[in-house]
């Protein structure tokens, strides 16, 4: 079974369970049924920090979830950053992805 770490750092209710079956079932759609994965809730400051540092772009990301910013459409923004730690680049095959994985 895929081991997923959830830290809530922003302070905001979370459905923590459902967003670890969600990482799971992309996971597992893609033929990846052991590992790990950590999931961390942000406040938009350090999501934009986080994107900055990391990717060069200083804008808040869709990549890492930050509930102030997506509120209650955080499953497709999760489906897409599960993705991309799979090695999925944007484009048409990424959005057949998602499109399959969403409910």
């Amino acid at each position: 079974m895929v081991e997923v770490e959830v830290a809530n750092r922003s302070g905001a209710a979370v459905d923590e369970q459902a967003a670890v079956e969600l990482v799971r079932e992309v996971l597992a759609a893609e033929g990846i049924d052991e590992g790990e994965v950590g999931l961390v809730f942000v406040l938009p400051e350090e999501a934009r920090e986080l994107k900055r540092e990391h990717l060069g772009v200083d804008e808040v990301p869709d990549l890492v979830v930050c509930p102030d910013v997506v509120r209650d459409h955080w499953r497709e923004p999760l489906i897409h950053g599960t993705l991309h730690l799979v090695g999925y680049d944007h484009g048409d095959q990424m959005a057949a992805r998602e499109d399959a994985l969403r409910r």
